[in-house]
């Protein structure tokens, strides 16, 4: 069965930094696009950022650019990203998603078909 599962939420202060994590089981995962979402109370989903399968071509929202990096271990079967620079408007749910499909809006979650559960972010004094 094919699953993923984020980890690596929790409570930070201002200016802090995580990593979350999104390991994949049931299916191997460089060979899928991967995305970082997340979703804050009461907003859409929003794509975060983005790594391809393969060559690793990754793109970021303007928001997070310079703040957010995200990376892939293929052994370990699992995406990550890295936060710096929190800021209180990162409150958000966090998902990680898997896609293959060829040609895409690699920021638009209508595009990926599997999705993790999420893990919850909180940025607060």
């Amino acid at each position: 069965q094919l699953q993923l599962v984020e980890t690596g939420g929790g409570l930070v202060q201002p200016g802090g930094s995580l990593t979350l994590s999104c390991a994949a089981s049931g299916f191997t995962l460089e060979y899928y696009d991967i995305g970082w979402f997340r979703q804050a109370p009461g907003k859409e989903r929003e794509g975060v950022s983005y790594i391809s399968r393969g060559r690793g071509l990754t793109v970021y929202a303007d928001s997070v650019k310079d703040r957010f990096t995200i990376s892939k271990d293929n052994a370990k079967n699992t995406v990550y990203l890295q936060m710096n620079s929190l800021k209180p408007e990162n409150t958000a749910d966090f998902y990680c998603a898997a896609t293959n499909r060829s040609e895409k809006d690699t920021l638009k979650a209508y595009e990926y078909d599997y999705w993790g559960k999420g893990t919850q972010v909180t940025v607060s004094s």
